[in-house]
């Protein structure tokens, strides 16, 4: 598998390879992931790691036994190993010199729109400085009816998030088999699936370890959400050392999910039909050649503004003519983008002062030209 040709990753790590059976960290297992994603990035990949484990690690400060624990239990689980679990991976990744941050979410920031993109903005700017973004549901506030109910589902929304190019799930089994293999040697492996339909979803099993709590169901549920954004997934064991090398060397079975559409032209299409549009930019005709070879949408392009739109709303931005050129992600509020217009990059950033955020108005990858 070439993984030395994808722009951006979400990884996506399971309770059941980060934690043993007595809910001990992996320590080796993570060492030599933490190796092959520094390796990852010096090839000029983008990484977001998707984690469970906390409520693992945690978990023996609640109760010694053996057993499942109740919402307020995990919850309290969560709390603790949470801050257990992010000394570990800051310790591991700074011996690489890379930086981490970490972010928890729950289903509302996923779900309502202001919240979305501020995560979503997050992640971007993160990604821009070189930092690993370290991503876990907030367990510990998270009640039944607020979770995204796991991180399978969770890791596949964020590659949505960030129309990421590989989605890879490392879990207690290799991929997708026709029947569980532990139970029926004949069991075939499904090294490709094109399309996931109701057959590939009629082989979906519960979650066979201690620690985690998605099974297969979940996992291609995952897989769908990806698909629909133009991302591939990969399932995995995450088992062995050098996760990612074993797979980019095809020492490690897997199951590859494909996607018939490219994240960009995913990302396009959800720019173009999703959206409603709020408001529009008039630009000057230097800026719409500018638009046309493909580049961003800088301020002092912008004649007029229109409408009343907020950060993240879809504008339409016209020519002179008032012709539509194009629609796109804005990265300023009108108000703002009325100060702004006609305006160069330091002069930019002396008049918004502390509300400075980016040099364009609307980024190439966030446009989609109509005329």
């Amino acid at each position: 598998m070439n993984l030395a040709a994808l722009k951006k990753i979400v990884i996506k790590i399971g309770s059941s390879s980060l934690v043993d059976d007595d809910f001990r960290l992996r320590e080796k297992w993570l060492e030599s992931l933490v190796e092959d994603i520094a390796k990852m990035k010096r090839e000029g990949g983008k990484v977001i790691i998707v984690t469970s484990g906390a409520v693992a690690l945690g978990r023996f400060k609640i109760t010694r036994e053996y057993r499942k624990l109740n919402l307020q239990e995990k919850q309290a689980a969560a709390a603790i190993g949470q801050p257990l679990l992010m000394s570990e991976y800051n310790k591991k990744f700074a011996e690489h010199k890379i930086t981490t941050a970490q972010m928890l979410l729950t289903i509302s920031d996923i779900e309502h729109r202001k919240s979305y993109l501020n995560a979503k903005n997050t992640i971007e700017a993160l990604l821009e400085n070189d930092i690993v973004p370290i991503i876990n549901e907030n367990d510990s506030v998270a009640t039944e009816e607020l979770r995204v109910g796991d991180n399978d589902r969770l890791s596949a929304m964020v590659a949505q998030m960030v129309f990421a190019d590989k989605l890879i799930i490392f879990s207690d089994i290799d991929g997708l088999y026709t029947d569980d293999p532990n139970k029926n040697k004949a069991a075939k492996f499904i090294s490709v699936v094109e399309k996931i339909d109701e057959k590939i979803e009629a082989l979906a099993k519960g979650s066979g370890s201690k620690t985690g709590t998605g099974g297969m169901a979940t996992k291609i549920e995952a897989a769908k959400i990806a698909a629909a954004a133009g991302c591939e997934t990969v399932i995995t064991s995450g088992k062995k050392n050098n996760p990612i090398t074993s797979l980019a060397s095809r020492a490690a079975k897997y199951t590859l999910f494909e996607s018939d559409v490219s994240p960009n032209n995913a990302r396009k299409k959800w720019i173009l039909n999703t959206l409603s549009i709020k408001g529009s930019i008039v630009v000057d005709a230097g800026a719409e050649k500018a638009l046309k070879q493909g580049k961003s949408l800088l301020p002092v392009g912008v004649v007029e503004v229109s409408g009343s739109f907020l950060k993240g709303d879809k504008v339409a931005v016209l020519n002179e003519s008032g012709r539509e050129v194009a629609k796109g992600i804005t990265q300023y509020n009108s108000k703002d983008a009325e100060k702004i217009k006609r305006k160069k990059g330091d002069e930019i950033e002396e008049i918004l002062s502390h509300d400075f955020t980016k040099k364009y108005l609307v980024h190439a990858d966030d446009m989609v030209l109509t005329k």
